[in-house]
C-alpha cells in the first residue's frame, strides 16, 4: 500500500504542472487550448536532446520549459490570425483550431527536436540525480515526493502573486469579460498570449520532469493530456471548492494528486492500463455530474 502512495504522490505532484497549466488556460484564460497534448512531449523531446547530447540537466529542463512557453506564443499569434472579429469571446472556433494546428505541427517537431521517436535516457545524469547529489539523499519514495511538492508549493506561490500583481488582473479580467478590459485600453491580445506562453510552458516542464522520472522521452506521451489535465481541475474544484484564486491553486493541485491517486488504485483493483483513457472519461462525467446531483439532493 505504502508503494501505491508513493507512487500516487509522484504522478500526482509531476503532473500538477500540467494541471496548473490547463486551469490557467481552461478556467482563467478561457480558452480551450489543444496546444498542451504536444507542447508536453515537447518539453520532454528537448530535455531529453539535450541531457543526452552532454548538457546539464537544470539546463536542459529549463529549455523544455522554453520551448514549451514558445509553442503557447505560436498559439496565440494563430489564434489573432484565425479569429474573425475584435468580439470573439464567445466563439471558440477559432480558439480550438488554433490548438489543433500547433498541436498537429509540434508532433512534427518533437520528431525533428528527438531524431526519432524516442529517446532512453538510462545511464546519463537526470536533474533528480543532481539534486540528490546535492542533497545527499536517494531520490526515490518519500525523498523524491518531497523534493517536487517543494517545487509545487514554490510554482503554487508564484502563480498566487502573479494572478494579484496587475496583469495577473488583466489576464483574470482578460478570460472574465474581454469586452470590458478591452474597453479600458487594455491589449487583450499581448495579456492572452503570454498566459498561453505561461500555461504551455507549466505543461512542458511536466513533460521534461516525467521524461526525466520515467528515463525515456517519447513522441507519444502528450496523447490525453488535455482530458488528464481537464480531470484533475474538475476534481480539485468538486472535491476542495473554489473559494478563492488561492485556494483554487491548491484546489488544482490537490485534483492532481486525487486523480493519479485513482488511477493507481483502478490499476491495483485489476483494470487493464489500455482502459485508462476510458476510466479517465469516466471520472471527468462523474466529477461533472457531482454538483448537480448535489443540488438535487438538497432540494429533496
Amino acid at each position: 500500500m505504502q508503494v501505491i502512495i508513493t507512487s500516487a504522490l509522484e504522478q500526482g505532484l509531476i503532473y500538477c504542472f500540467m494541471v496548473l497549466g490547463v486551469f490557467l488556460t481552461f478556467r482563467v484564460l478561457d480558452f480551450p487550448d489543444l496546444t498542451v497534448d504536444g507542447s508536453l512531449p515537447l518539453g520532454a523531446a528537448v530535455t531529453g536532446a539535450l541531457i543526452v547530447g552532454g548538457h546539464s540537466p537544470f539546463v536542459a529542463t529549463a529549455a523544455g520549459v522554453g520551448a514549451g512557453m514558445c509553442a503557447g506564443v505560436v498559439t496565440g499569434c494563430l489564434h489573432l490570425l484565425l479569429k474573425s472579429g475584435e468580439s470573439e469571446s464567445t466563439n471558440y472556433g477559432p480558439k480550438l483550431l488554433a490548438g489543433i494546428l500547433t498541436m498537429t505541427a509540434l508532433y512534427t517537431v518533437n520528431l525533428r527536436v528527438m531524431g526519432r521517436s524516442n529517446i532512453p535516457l538510462l545511464g546519463v545524469q537526470v536533474i533528480f540525480d543532481k539534486i540528490g547529489a546535492f542533497l545527499t539523499l536517494t531520490m526515490v519514495g518519500w525523498n523524491l515526493v518531497l523534493v517536487l511538492a517543494t517545487l509545487a508549493i514554490l510554482v503554487k506561490y508564484f502563480l498566487d502573486w502573479l494572478l494579484h500583481t496587475e496583469f495577473g488582473l488583466t489576464l483574470l479580467a482578460t478570460g472574465d469579460n474581454e469586452q470590458m478590459i478591452r474597453a479600458m485600453g487594455t491589449n487583450t491580445n499581448f495579456t492572452r498570449i503570454v498566459g498561453l506562453s505561461l500555461a504551455n510552458g507549466l505543461v512542458a516542464l511536466t513533460g521534461s520532469l516525467v521524461a526525466q522520472q520515467q528515463g525515456f522521452a517519447d513522441v507519444g506521451m502528450g496523447l490525453g493530456t488535455i482530458v488528464a489535465g481537464l480531470a484533475g481541475v474538475i476534481m480539485g474544484e468538486v472535491i476542495f471548492g473554489v473559494r478563492s484564486v488561492s485556494w483554487v491553486l491548491f484546489s488544482v493541485i490537490g485534483g492532481s494528486i486525487v486523480y493519479r491517486f485513482l488511477i493507481a488504485i483502478s490499476l491495483r483493483l485489476g483494470i487493464e492500463p489500455t482502459d485508462l483513457k476510458l476510466l479517465t472519461a469516466v471520472l471527468v462525467v462523474a466529477a461533472l455530474s457531482i454538483p448537480t446531483v448535489r443540488s438535487k439532493v438538497v432540494r429533496l
